[in-house]
């Protein structure tokens, strides 16, 4: 048995990865996208039709340069999570644009357009999760885009006031960032590796795994941005895992068994007590915690960035077909 065999016996695996390729190799339940990873899906020769359609779309739409990028951006998103439905039993994350991560009503809208171009390709809402970042402002969108079924991934999340507000907003699932929180403790101390036992991203989402499950919240935890196979297997049992094709390539050619760590049946032992947190006392809670502060921020930044890489692609091939 391979690790990953091993793994898929209590974890949901996921795919980090626009590439379709990739996930029909790695036979996951579900996959999740972002414009950096759809950026690099879109320059290979394998998708160019995608992006000729994408285009196409944007062209007929008319308006501004910027408004033809946008649409292009909707509708590759949309190309490319229908595409890879085609080839997972489960659901795509689609992400909102970092841009609008503190707009709340900006959030909801983007969602229910990409929802109803999902809809127009036939594809069920139940099939789609909106991942948003986990400001407080995205979280009130998420609570309110759950209401109309539209079901929500929540990431950035790096702090527990994060996911205690996402549990109690009822998002669908969060994603909270293993590799990250790891990377900046690692810088703290200096750049000395963290023994595995002591990892902090992995004591992170082992916490809110175990409040979820004590409490009884429907939300799932989908333990996200991995550096190590050893990271993975300290998780398994969590809802689900989001993995990188290179990280799915090692475990699947790892012979082994992987040991359940994480167990509703053990949530009895979290001693945290049930938050129900206002926007001020969310906004405290997660000041206090610097790594949290810090990481969402620069998560925010650089998701922008990739967005911002992805709108010039958009403006030249918008130009290419109106020109």
């Amino acid at each position: 048995m391979t690790l990953l065999e091993s793994l898929k016996q209590y974890t949901i695996v996921v795919a980090d990865t626009g590439d379709i390729d990739a996930i029909n190799r790695h036979r996951p339940q579900d996959a999740t996208t972002n414009p950096s990873l759809l950026y690099h899906a879109a320059q290979m020769p394998a998708y160019r039709h995608l992006v000729e359609e994408a285009a196409e779309q944007a062209s007929e739409l008319g308006g501004s340069q910027e408004q033809m990028a946008e649409e292009f951006i909707d509708q590759l998103f949309v190309l490319f999570g229908s595409e890879i439905l085609k080839v997972i039993p489960g659901r795509v994350s689609t992400e909102v644009a970092a841009s609008l991560s503190f707009d709340r009503s900006g959030t909801v809208a983007k969602a229910r357009k990409l929802i109803s171009l999902y809809q127009k390709k036939s594809v069920p809402r139940e099939r789609i999760l909106i991942k948003i970042a986990s400001t407080w402002e995205g979280i009130q969108a998420a609570n309110e885009l759950e209401q109309e079924g539209i079901h929500c991934n929540l990431t950035l999340l790096f702090s527990f006031a994060q996911a205690a507000a996402c549990a109690e907003a009822g998002v669908t699932l969060i994603s909270p960032f293993v590799g990250r929180i790891y990377d900046w403790y690692k810088k703290e101390a200096g750049g000395k590796e963290i023994p595995a036992d002591q990892d902090p991203g992995v004591a992170s989402v082992t916490r809110i795994y175990s409040y979820y499950k004590k409490y009884g919240y429907k939300t799932q935890v989908m333990g996200a941005s991995f550096r190590t196979v050893n990271q993975i297997v300290r998780l398994a049992g969590c809802d689900l895992l989001t993995i990188s094709p290179d990280l799915l390539d090692k475990l699947e050619q790892t012979e082994g068994v992987v040991d359940r760590t994480l167990d509703p049946g053990a949530a009895h032992t979290s001693k945290d007590e049930r938050l129900r947190l206002s926007e001020k006392a969310f906004r405290w809670m997660h000041n206090e915690d610097a790594m949290a502060t810090e990481k969402l921020a620069e998560g925010i930044r650089k998701f922008n960035s990739d967005a911002q890489k992805l709108q010039e692609y958009a403006l030249s091939q918008v130009a290419e077909k109106v020109g």
